[in-house]
């Protein structure tokens, strides 16, 4: 079982985007949502007014500059490739922990799964409702980019300009 990566978050942040767990993509580049096809990225950048971020560096400063969080649901699990539906053996995170950590005042789940594995094992101890929002994902090829950018306004509300 591989371990997933630790939160991106600052003492500014106010908003939380949880995924489930990284892709093969993502652990090879070592950063969260590294597939140049998921439109997490360029999402984040168009609700927040700036660049896309192309390094490492620069999506982490996207994340704390515009006072967010970022992190996974699943610390440990078996999954094949980069399939949520084939997610099994789930050790959640400590969601409660980073939220004493943190002024987190709303959670927005990026995909169904995210939600059900929140619900299930983070909101009983949170007490903090999420939010679901369709996937980022390219496989999720229901949604062009301005549906999902509609969907995701709400994390624009909380994002500093």
């Amino acid at each position: 079982m591989q371990k997933g990566f630790d939160p991106v978050y600052s003492g500014s942040s106010r908003a939380l985007i949880l995924g489930t767990w990284p892709s093969p993509r993502s652990f090879a580049m070592g950063f969260y949502y590294g597939h140049r096809q998921n439109r997490f990225w360029p999402l984040l950048a168009a609700l927040g007014g700036c660049a896309v971020p192309g390094t490492i560096p620069e999506r982490r400063a996207l994340i704390l500059e515009h006072g967010l969080a970022l992190w996974d649901t699943i610390e440990q699990c078996t999954i094949t490739g980069s399939s949520d539906a084939s997610i099994r053996d789930v050790s959640a995170r400590d969601i409660a922990w980073l939220l004493r950590e943190a002024p987190i005042e709303a959670v927005f789940c990026n995909g169904a799964k995210a939600y059900e594995i929140y619900m299930k094992y983070q909101y009983p101890q949170t007490g903090l409702a999420a939010v679901r929002l369709p996937s980022t994902s390219p496989a999720n090829a229901a949604f062009s980019f301005e549906k999902l950018k509609a969907c995701w306004q709400p994390v624009g509300a909380y994002m500093k300009r």
